[in-house]
């Protein structure tokens, strides 16, 4: 597009052209976005969103690429990373984080402050932005337990404050956010000893490591954990295991998650799940809900 060298004037090196998925997303797979933007600071997102708005370009906010699939044909538009939106301000009992701030740079820092409320989603992959985005959680806590409040862009590019109280939310679902670009979000904790939560912290990130391939590129837990039961027991029950379409692999490791083996297409990848939920459904009679958020065509 013939305005694009306006984005690449207003952004210089923090703008790329055709920049593969595999960049930027943890499963390390995906087509081409068009342009990549890298703004750094909520100024700079508010223009970026009235560019894209005023000309009718796709944009799309990604935070550290984790939960996400991206299509082998790539991302029409601007797809605007949020790492360098990572300011955190602790204060009291509270704190105020940024969009792109790594989520476990929070709770090792609340652990830190003797600040409980996040300790046991110690290690989860991406942005705050996105664990706010899909209420992330582990280990019986998720990430509306201790929200307050989140600054939002609208679609019509106003900034606006959102109680949570105003904000529909569900386990890994928050419908009331659809349609809004997450500039920061603020959090209120409980009182704790650091000593214990550093502690807990230390035991989750153990227990997280021995269970799960945290040496292959994969985006987390695939799908939705269904009531009363684990999508990794239904998939290891249905003997699932091991599973491969090209170089997409179910863990052996963890049945939850899919891997990158190793030169695995978005294609393979989408295959692989579609096959998984397909025999599950067969086996068990349970069917599994996608936790991962696809992007472009599939």
């Amino acid at each position: 597009m013939s305005d694009y060298p306006l984005i690449r004037e207003k952004f210089g090196a923090y703008c790329v052209f055709n920049e593969p998925a595999s960049g930027f997303t943890t499963y390390r797979a995906g087509g081409r976005a068009e342009v990549v933007v890298k703004p750094g600071s909520a100024d700079e997102m508010v223009w970026l969103s009235a560019w894209c708005r005023s000309r009718g370009v796709p944009l799309t906010v990604l935070g550290r690429g984790s939960n996400i699939l991206v299509s082998d044909n790539g991302l029409r538009g601007v797809t605007a990373l949020t790492e360098r939106l990572s300011g955190m301000d602790f204060s009291g009992d509270t704190a105020v984080a940024q969009a792109g701030a790594l989520w476990d740079d929070v709770v090792r820092l609340s652990a830190e402050r003797g600040l409980a409320g996040f300790e046991r989603t110690s290690g989860i992959p991406g942005s705050v932005g996105g664990a706010v985005r899909m209420n992330a959680g582990a280990f019986g806590q998720e990430t509306f337990d201790r929200l307050v409040s989140v600054e939002a862009l609208d679609a019509s590019g106003r900034v606006v404050s959102l109680e949570k109280k105003s904000i529909a939310y569900g386990y890994r679902s928050v419908a009331g956010l659809s349609g809004l670009i997450i500039l920061s979000a603020k959090f209120k904790f409980g009182a704790g000893d650091s000593a214990a939560l550093l502690e807990e912290r230390s035991r989750v990130l153990s227990a997280r490591a021995a269970k799960q391939p945290l040496n292959c590129p994969s985006a987390g837990s695939v799908f939705k954990r269904p009531p009363g039961d684990y999508a990794s027991r239904l998939i290891d029950a249905s003997g699932l295991k091991g599973l491969r379409i090209g170089g997409a692999e179910v863990s052996a490791k963890h049945a939850g998650f899919i891997v990158n083996s190793g030169g695995a297409s978005a294609a393979d990848i989408f295959a692989l799940i579609c096959e998984v939920r397909s025999r599950v459904k067969a086996a068990t009679g349970v069917e599994l809900e996608l936790e991962q958020v696809l992007l472009g065509d599939f």
